[in-house]
Formats: C-alpha cells, structure tokens, sequence
C-alpha cells in the first residue's frame, strides 16, 4: 500500500468514526456548528503550540484533533444540506489552483491576464490578493474576519494595507512616537482613583501604540501574537516581565 492509498483508507476510517458519534454519543449528537467552533479555535491554538515547540509528536497529535474539528464541522453541513466534506475538498482545491496561476499557468486560472511567473513570496502574496479581490469584488479588502484576536487582527490588516514594506528602523520610530503620544496623554489626563476605565484618549493612544507594536513585529518577521503569549510564559513561570 502506498503514501496515498494509506492515507485514503485512514480518511475514510476518519468519516466512519465521526459519523457514528454524530449518530450514537449524546454529547455529539447534542452539538451545532456554534457550539463546536469555540473547541476548533482551541485546537487550532493547541496546533499552533507544538508547531512553535518543534514537537512532532504534538504536532502529529493536534494535527489529529484539527482534523476531526474539520470532519465534524462539515458533517453538521451535510446534515442540513448546505455542503458536505466532498464539496469542502473540492472547494479548497480549486481555490489554490485558481490562486497560484504562476503553478497551474493561465489554462488553469479562471481569473486569465495574471502573471504566470512568481519568484518570490511577496509577489505569490500580491497575485493572491489581486485574484481574491476579483473573486469578490467590493469584499473587505483586508478579507480578515473581525473575531479573531486583536493581535492576530491588526497583523493581517497591516499586512493588507498599501504600506507593508516598512523597514525595522522606521517601525521602531513609529513605536518611539506613539510612545511620547500615550506619555502626553496619561499626563494630560491620568486615571482617576478606582476608575474602572481610562479616558478615551487614552484608549486611542494607547490603542495606536500597540498597532504600532505590531507593525514592528511584522517588519522584523516577528509574530505579535507568538511573542506576546512566551514573554507571558515567562512572567508566568518567575521571568523578568521586561
């Protein structure tokens, strides 16, 4: 049996499996897409960690529990007549086709006139973009769903604005900025005693100093949200907090 076949018998195995918990296990059976995807953002999370920790038995683990997510989710589809796991495949396949025309050249590309030649990542992301906009036309342009962290937020935003090629030294004048901004206005108007809230300035400024953090973040390849959660680690486990 080859890489393929094996793979193929375990997927259908997969199928099986999740079909006859939907049918026999009353917690399955008691879940709506609503109810499961808060436990497909934890799994991805916990994905995101042994990815981060290099540990591939982690990873081949969470990579399992993503997968099931996946099967499940497109399984309540399916029950409802909205889709099913075969059109999510499809579906996904055709999209990376149709979005990597510098692969498949123009007979595949349904979106004609992109160009066929892509040698680095910045211009395989640029004919991404342009593609995903003529596929939905008048779309948000930054195409980021607004309930994803904040951090995770900002960066896919930043990353779709006009000005992304932002050199680290220009960054880090920009955090040195916005830093002095939030410093004026903490003085201009410091938090009250027992206050629940800051002032809305102080949101603002405070709000463009973390923007500004994660754009710094970007321009040295860095990702905000991964930094963020170990110098958290740190703290937690007894480290310095700076």
């Amino acid at each position: 049996m080859n890489a393929a076949q094996a793979a193929s018998e375990a997927l259908l195995e997969l199928d099986s499996i999740t079909r006859r918990l939907r049918r026999e296990c009353p917690w399955d059976r008691a879940q709506d897409e609503r109810s499961i995807v808060p436990h497909t953002v934890e799994e991805a999370y916990e994905l995101a960690d042994a990815a981060h920790e290099g540990d591939d038995a982690k990873l081949l683990d969470e990579l399992g529990d993503v997968l099931f997510q996946v099967y499940f989710l497109a399984l309540l589809l399916e029950e409802r007549g909205g889709g099913n796991l075969d059109q999510v495949a499809r579906g996904v396949t055709q999209k990376l086709v149709r979005r990597h025309p510098h692969i498949f050249g123009d007979d595949a590309n349904a979106l004609a006139g992109l160009p066929t030649e892509a040698r680095t990542p910045a211009q395989v992301r640029a004919n991404w973009d342009v593609i995903k906009q003529r596929e939905a036309p008048g779309s948000d342009p930054a195409g980021t769903a607004r309930s994803l962290p904040a951090l995770l937020y900002a960066r896919k935003l930043l990353g779709r604005t006009e000005d992304t090629g932002s050199l680290p030294d220009e960054a880090l004048a920009a955090v040195r900025e916005r830093l002095d901004e939030a410093e004026r206005a903490i003085g201009e108007s410091p938090p009250a005693d027992g206050a629940h809230h800051g002032s809305e300035r102080l949101y603002e400024r405070i709000g463009e100093l973390l923007l500004a953090a994660v754009a710094l973040a970007r321009s040295t390849q860095v990702d905000p949200e991964i930094a963020l959660m170990l110098a958290a680690r740190r703290l937690e486990q007894g480290g310095a907090a700076t």
